[in-house]
């Protein structure tokens, strides 16, 4: 079996490889760009695999004219730059000892002990320069019938980084089948292992979850996370029941993960998730939007109206409405006609704001159809 992708007949990914085979070591493209490639879905980062070592690697870059960045070389991983393109260079490892956080490793000569460190099966295909396929580890069945399972024990898999219980239901929301359900090996060993969660960092764990309530449609996923422990683990009081709902609600809408977090609630999600100002200010909005009626709603939360209109819905298990959705855009165009001269000099100071905001509400009410005129003279 071979891919015939761009990424990978390229002069940029072809000189990577040259640079390594021609000096007698070998080169594979490893993991997602591997995956992706042969189920026709977009790839993004370049992870290339070899049996030379970091300071070789260093050396055969500079020596070819590439830019070289020694990013992870106490973990083996050089960054090598070609025609403006990053390629993360790691040498064959394997694990030595692991704490559930961190691994020891040694470097490997062969892909088959560089394979069995790896998390899941579908995470461990190489493809070689010419674009062949090497499999070591049965992936490309579990590849073919989207089946999420790890490498091996799972349990033992888990132990290594307890990471991998998030990233096994991140996983099987991206590219899992819903209709043979999630691995139940994996689910097992993940709510054996649910109290080594509470040794991973919020930046860790916020990175996963975020990810993974951007897939098409997380909802089964997150329902087998909350079924075995792991949701709640994180984020307590979060449910995954109403995120179906909203994800059928969403119809073509892109999915988002802070809409999406907000619907299934949950505990200090800022502190938790570690989110960033942009994300934590959202899922604040949203919220704080959950109780407002239509008019407001697309007025005061212009940004956010769309998203909390969604979340709110799901929440009540109520349908979509066409015609909110139209007074919800319809009120974020409005531009309150008031303007502070208009009320001065009779009003000054904190009774001007004061009426402003009054005059403004009831502006609101009448549906946005009072003009400045009407709502002086009321005055």
């Amino acid at each position: 079996m071979r891919i015939t992708a761009d990424w990978l007949t390229s002069e940029r990914s072809q000189t990577v490889c040259r640079m390594l085979t021609d000096a007698g070591y070998q080169a594979f493209f490893v993991g997602g760009c591997v995956r992706n490639a042969l189920i026709g879905a977009p790839v993004s980062d370049l992870d290339v695999c070899t049996s030379a070592l970091p300071e070789k690697t260093l050396t055969l870059a500079k020596k070819a004219g590439l830019k070289a960045i020694p990013t992870g070389i106490d973990h083996g991983t050089i960054t090598v730059i070609s025609g403006g393109e990053p390629y993360e260079i790691t040498t064959f490892r394997q694990d030595v000892e692991t704490d559930g956080r961190h691994a020891v490793v040694a470097f490997a000569d062969n892909i088959e002990d560089d394979a069995k460190r790896r998390d899941f099966t579908m995470n461990a295909l190489y493809a070689a320069p010419d674009g062949t396929i090497i499999d070591p580890v049965g992936g490309i069945p579990d590849l073919e019938a989207r089946h999420v399972r790890f490498i091996g024990n799972a349990d033992k898999r888990i132990r290594e980084d307890y990471l991998r219980i998030l990233r096994f239901f991140r996983f099987t929301a991206w590219y899992g089948d819903p209709e043979i359900g999630i691995d139940a090996d994996g689910l097992a060993a993940c709510a054996e292992n649910i109290d080594g969660l509470e040794a991973l960092s919020a930046e860790r764990i916020g990175a996963e979850m975020k990810k993974l309530l951007s897939a098409p449609d997380p909802a089964p996923a997150l329902a087998a996370m909350q079924s075995c422990g792991a949701l709640n683990a994180i984020l307590p009081g979060a449910t995954a029941q109403p995120l179906a709902v909203l994800v059928h609600l969403e119809g073509g809408t892109a999915p988002d993960a802070m809409r999406r977090l907000a619907t299934i609630g949950g505990k200090e999600a800022v502190e938790r998730l570690r989110l960033s100002n942009a994300e934590a200010k959202k899922l604040e909005i949203i919220r704080a939007g959950l109780g407002t009626d239509i008019d407001e709603l697309g007025y005061r939360f212009k940004e956010t109206a769309v998203d909390t209109y969604l979340v709110r819905q799901a929440l009540m298990g109520q349908p979509f409405d066409l015609d909110e959705l139209a007074d919800i855009q319809h009120a974020t165009r409005q531009v309150f006609p008031v303007k502070a001269a208009d009320l001065m000099p009779e009003y000054q100071g904190p009774a001007l704001g004061q009426r402003l905001r009054e005059l403004e509400e009831r502006w609101i009410k009448s549906g946005f159809t009072l003009s400045a005129a009407e709502l002086c003279e009321r005055d």
